[in-house]
C-alpha cells in the first residue's frame, strides 16, 4: 500500500465506483498475473494499477469483487508458512479486511464456487475488456453456471459492461495523495538526471571509455537509493545519432566528446510513473548548432507549458509546439522556403513532420502513458472530416479533452534531424527531447520534474560541478 494513502481513501474510491454500476451491477477485477522470465524464475512482479487503484494491494493471486450495494470481497492468497519462507509474507484472507478495508475476504481457491451465487440476480457485469487474458472466458464459465440454473429460478445478467471506462474517469483526476507521489517521483528521477549528466562529463574529463549502459546504470542506481521500486519503463539512453531513434533502448555505444546524449528515464515510486527527457552535451559544453536546436525545442516547450491550464484542450500544447518548431526550421533553414511555402503552409502540409513526428504529451498516472480518453466525452458526437497532408487518410476528428485541474501530463517537444538531401550537414545526426510533467491548476500547470535543469547554460554548470 503507498504509505501516504490509507485503507479509508481505497474505500472511498470503491464507493464512488459502486455508485455507476447502479443498484444491481456487479464488477470483477483480477490484478495482473505473475509472469514467468525463464526456466526457473519469473520477471519483477508488478501489480495491476486498476486493481491497485482500488485496494493498495500488492500480492498476486488476487481478485475484487465490488457490488452495486457498495460491498466489496477480496480473494487472495491464503497464509502458508512454508511458501512464505520461499516468496515472501503473505497477507491472507483473515487480516485482509482490517489491514484494507474490505468488507470480507476469502482465500483464492473459493472463487469459482463463490461467483455464479453473486452473479444471480444482478442485471450487468462489469469488468474490464481485452487487458486480462483468459478473463472473458473465466466470466463466460461463471454465467454459464448461472444460466444452467434458469429453471430453478436464477437471474443471469443481460449485459456486460467495460469497467476500463468508469475507471479511467477516476483515474485521471489525480487526487492530493497521488499528486504528493508523484512530485516526489519526479524529484527522484530529476536527481538521477544529474547524477547521468554529471558522470558523463567526469568520465569524458578522465579520459575514461563512456558507455550508454554506464550512465543506465547510474539512473537506476539513484532511483533505488532514493527508495523508488522500480523505473517506470524501460530508459533510453541514447548517444548521439541513437537520439534520433525514438524508442531507443540503453546499449553499449559509445558516448563521445562534441556529442548530445539524450536520456528518457523516470522511476515508478508507490504506483505511480514519472517520465522525464533531458538533452545534454556528453562533454557538458554545447556546440553552436546543438545550442541553436537545443534553444528552438526548448522555446517550443515554453509555448506548449504557457498553453496548458484548466479550460484549454489537450491539444492546445502540441499545436503551440509546432508552431514554434515550425518557425525555427524555416529561420535556420531546415526547411526551404521556397519548397515548402510560408509559416501556415508548413503547418497545414505537415512539412516540419520529416523532424518532429510524434505529439507532445500524454497523459501520466499510474502507467507512463497513463488511462483517459484523449476526448472531450461531452462532446463525442460532435465529427468533422479532413484529409491527411502526408498521407490522403480521412481522418475522423472528435473535440480534444478539455484540461481540467488536477490532470497529470507530459509536455515532451523534440527534433530529431536525420542526414537528408537539403539539410545542412552541421544538423546532422542531432536528436533532441525535452520533456517535462505537469499538473493541470485552475490557473496554468505546475512542472513537477524541474529539479533537473532544462536551459542550456544551466545544464552546463550543473555538468561542471
Amino acid at each position: 500500500m503507498n504509505p501516504s494513502a490509507t485503507p479509508s481513501l481505497y474505500a472511498q474510491r470503491r464507493t464512488r465506483l459502486a455508485e455507476q454500476l447502479g443498484a444491481k451491477g456487479i464488477a470483477i477485477l483480477p490484478t495482473a498475473p505473475e509472469q514467468q522470465r525463464n526456466r526457473d524464475t519469473d520477471f519483477l512482479y508488478r501489480h495491476d494499477s486498476y486493481f491497485y487503484y482500488l485496494t493498495g494491494f500488492t500480492e498476486p493471486g488476487a481478485w475484487l469483487v465490488i457490488t452495486g450495494d457498495g460491498k466489496t470481497r477480496l480473494y487472495c492468497q491464503p497464509k502458508d508458512p512454508e511458501r512464505e519462507i520461499w516468496d515472501g509474507y503473505r497477507l491472507g484472507p483473515v487480516a485482509a479486511p482490517a489491514q484494507l478495508g474490505v468488507d470480507a475476504a476469502f482465500p483464492i481457491a473459493e472463487l469459482d464456487a463463490h461467483l455464479p451465487g453473486l452473479l444471480d440476480g444482478r442485471d450487468a457485469v462489469w469488468y474490464p475488456f481485452a487487458t486480462h487474458k483468459g478473463l472473458e472466458s473465466r466470466i463466460d464459465g461463471w454465467l454459464g453456471s448461472v444460466r444452467a440454473r434458469l429453471r430453478y429460478g436464477t437471474l443471469a445478467p443481460e449485459q456486460q459492461r467495460d469497467l476500463c471506462g468508469l475507471l479511467d474517469e477516476m483515474r485521471l483526476i489525480k487526487d492530493a495523495c497521488e499528486q504528493a507521489t508523484m512530485r516526489r517521483a519526479a524529484q527522484i528521477s530529476a536527481g538521477a538526471h544529474i547524477r547521468a549528466m554529471q558522470l558523463s562529463a567526469r568520465m569524458l574529463r578522465e579520459g575514461h571509455d563512456v558507455r550508454e549502459f554506464h550512465l543506465d546504470a547510474e539512473l537506476l542506481h539513484e532511483f533505488r537509493r532514493q527508495g523508488s521500486q522500480y523505473p517506470a519503463y524501460s530508459s533510453i539512453v541514447a548517444a548521439g545519432a541513437n537520439a534520433c531513434v525514438l524508442h531507443y533502448r540503453a546499449d553499449t555505444a559509445p558516448i563521445r566528446d562534441g556529442e548530445l546524449v539524450l536520456i528518457d528515464a523516470g522511476c515508478e515510486l508507490d504506483g505511480y510513473a514519472s517520465d522525464i527527457t533531458r538533452t545534454f552535451p556528453a562533454n557538458g559544453r554545447f556546440t553552436g548548432p546543438q545550442r541553436a536546436l537545443y534553444e528552438l525545442v526548448l522555446a517550443s516547450q515554453d509555448a506548449a507549458v504557457a498553453a496548458t491550464r484548466a479550460g484549454a484542450r489537450f491539444t492546445d500544447p502540441h499545436d503551440a509546439t509546432v508552431k514554434v518548431l515550425a518557425q525555427g526550421l524555416l529561420d535556420l533553414d531546415l526547411l526551404d522556403k521556397n519548397k515548402v511555402g510560408t509559416l501556415d503552409d508548413v503547418i497545414e502540409k505537415r512539412a516540419y513532420f520529416q523532424f518532429y513526428m510524434h505529439r507532445t504529451g500524454h497523459w501520466l498516472g499510474m502507467d507512463v502513458h497513463d488511462c483517459g480518453a484523449y476526448t472531450e466525452p461531452s462532446e463525442v458526437g460532435q465529427t468533422s472530416e479532413r484529409k491527411d497532408a502526408l498521407t490522403g487518410e480521412t481522418i475522423i476528428n472528435r473535440p480534444a479533452r478539455i484540461l481540467q485541474p488536477g490532470m497529470v501530463l507530459t509536455i515532451e517537444p523534440g527534433l530529431y534531424v536525420r542526414p537528408a538531401e537539403g539539410v545542412p550537414q552541421k544538423f546532422h545526426n542531432i536528436g533532441i527531447r525535452i520533456e517535462d510533467d505537469a499538473i493541470v491548476t485552475a490557473t496554468g500547470c505546475e512542472l513537477i520534474s524541474r529539479g533537473v535543469p532544462v536551459k542550456a547554460d544551466e545544464i552546463e554548470a550543473v555538468m561542471r560541478g
